[in-house]
């Protein structure tokens, strides 16, 4: 563990990477923001995440053009494969979908690991969550211990005793805990963007998984999903 108080924080533009940024603030952490544009088709997330960068005054914010998309089938990346529209919470739960990127997590965790050697930070924030998503394996505890290994021998930190820990406070909450949890760190959700399938103004479809998944968790807890501010 290093003496700073930096911490790297994977910041995607949706609603748990921003919350996961407010925790590591309110920790006393300065963020340390690191957004990747891998390709996507769905790049109103971006623009998303710059807005919370800059609301949670992240010391910087890095946005990334690693467009491993191009390698990765995933309907998040190939025209020709669509987003899956409509799916209950039981198909949600019962296969990994055709939103999942190979290997994306483990490319994002492998980015911030190196910024956040290369700041001397000892800790990388992440939303990642096991709760209500769309059955990716690469948002497991498993996944997240496994990577922690990784960066304990693999990594000159890791040699010399100060291995980087990888935080993530959300990963066995539900969406609607997720949210209240920001409304009580101040997060504006009207910045945060979630959509996999918006149209070309960045309108939200409402049909996608992740929108389901949105909407579901807000009308649980009582509000009204804010409109993007754009």
């Amino acid at each position: 563990m290093t003496e700073n108080n930096r911490c790297v924080v994977l910041l995607s533009g949706g609603i748990d990477s921003a919350v996961a940024a407010a925790i590591a603030r309110s920790q006393g952490f300065e963020i340390y923001a690191l957004t990747v544009d891998y390709g996507q088709k769905h790049k109103f997330e971006i623009e998303a995440a710059k807005k919370i960068a800059k609301f949670l005054g992240a010391v910087k914010h890095r946005i990334l053009q690693v467009p491993f998309g191009e390698l990765a089938k995933s309907a998040l990346t190939k025209s020709e494969i669509e987003v899956p529209k409509d799916r209950g919470e039981l198909e949600r739960v019962g296969d990994i979908p055709a939103t999942y990127v190979p290997a994306r997590n483990t490319i994002f965790l492998a980015l911030a690991a190196s910024w956040a050697e290369s700041l001397d930070a000892g800790y990388i924030f992440v939303g990642f969550n096991v709760i209500d998503y769309s059955g990716y394996p690469d948002c497991r505890p498993e996944f997240v211990e496994a990577f922690e290994k990784v960066l304990a021998v693999g990594t000159k930190a890791g040699v010399d005793g100060k291995s980087i820990k990888i935080r993530a406070p959300l990963l066995m909450s539900k969406k609607s805990e997720i949210i209240k949890l920001g409304q009580n760190l101040g997060v504006d959700f009207s910045l945060t963007f979630s959509c996999y399938d918006p149209t070309p103004d960045g309108t939200p479809c409402g049909h996608c998984d992740s929108c389901l998944i949105r909407k579901r968790a807000f009308a649980e807890v009582g509000m009204d999903d804010p409109p993007l501010k754009k």
